[in-house]
């Protein structure tokens, strides 16, 4: 029965990881370095990511900056961000690449917070799905005989203090992130 509540506990925490790096990766008109995390840069015939051949730094709100430790790596850095879909030209000038990030009009604004919402709304689903996975393998333990029906209560309302708790944490991350959104 512990089993099943560590690996239902385990499940929910990866699905709640997923989200904020999904969150992470969510433009919002304020530069931040995890926006490049999911680049990858064709690095002498490997896929690297980009902060593992180049120095990246946010040195004011709206900018980022890449400076790569080898200067062959320019042009694949720049070709990267614009196979990407982040929408944002590069600006190369020989030794170091800038995104500059425009404000957001309140049509994207709009935009963004719906694609955060829904992003919310599939992890809530995929905590839900966790939920019922736990309860059907500890109907079948009570069903068995390993565990009896007091201790099949207990676990279920183990599991369902869990899923709110962690479906809590999932609307604060999403209120988080449409607040983020929306600022100006």
């Amino acid at each position: 029965m512990q089993q099943v509540l560590d690996t239902c506990e385990s499940k929910m925490l990866k699905s709640l990881e997923s989200l904020s790096k999904d969150f992470a990766g969510l433009r919002t008109g304020r530069a931040s370095a995890s926006l490049l995390d999911k680049i990858r840069v064709d690095y002498y015939g490997s896929e690297t990511p980009i902060n593992q051949v180049a120095t990246v730094s946010v040195p004011e709100a709206r900018m980022i900056v890449i400076q790569p430790w080898d200067k062959s790596v320019l042009s694949a850095i720049e070709k990267a961000i614009l196979k990407s879909d982040l929408g944002l030209p590069p600006n190369n000038d020989g030794k170091l690449i800038r995104l500059n990030f425009p404000p957001l009009n309140e049509e994207r604004r709009k935009q963004l917070v719906k694609s955060a919402k829904n992003t919310a709304e599939q992890s809530r689903v995929a905590m839900r799905n966790v939920r019922r996975e736990a309860m059907d393998e500890l109907k079948k333990l009570q069903k068995s005989g390993d565990i009896s029906e007091d201790e099949l209560k207990d676990a279920e309302s183990k599991i369902q203090k869990m899923t709110d708790s962690y479906i809590t944490q999932i609307n604060s991350l999403s209120d988080e992130k449409e607040k983020e959104i929306m600022e100006i």
